[in-house]
């Protein structure tokens, strides 16, 4: 069973508790009126999707309900870290060197 950290209940629960929520750090345009057919869709549709680590947003919804973010490796479906909405994203290299993982 895949257990994940829940940054704000400071525990780690079952991943039946949560829900992904998609790609973390996305900037919601200023003008959202003003933007071309092509960025409009490129900010709702167009995501990374790459191999490796990735920032994501989680939802603890059988717990605190509350929105986090991790980094996830997409390969391993190992979590690197959790931390709360609204902080910066941490440092991957940090990440992967107290965790014991190449680079």
């Amino acid at each position: 069973m895949l257990l994940i950290h829940c940054p704000y209940c400071a525990e780690e629960r079952p991943e039946i508790e949560f829900r992904h929520a998609g790609e973390a750090h996305i900037a919601r345009p200023d003008a959202m009126a003003d933007l071309s057919e092509e960025a409009f869709q490129g900010y709702f549709f167009i995501r990374d999707n790459r191999k490796g680590e990735v920032f994501e947003r989680w939802r603890h919804i059988h717990g605190c309900g509350r929105f986090f973010n991790a980094v996830r490796n997409t390969i391993t479906d190992k979590f690197l870290a959790t931390y709360e909405a609204g902080k910066p994203k941490p440092d991957l290299d940090a990440l992967k060197a107290q965790k014991g993982t190449s680079a």
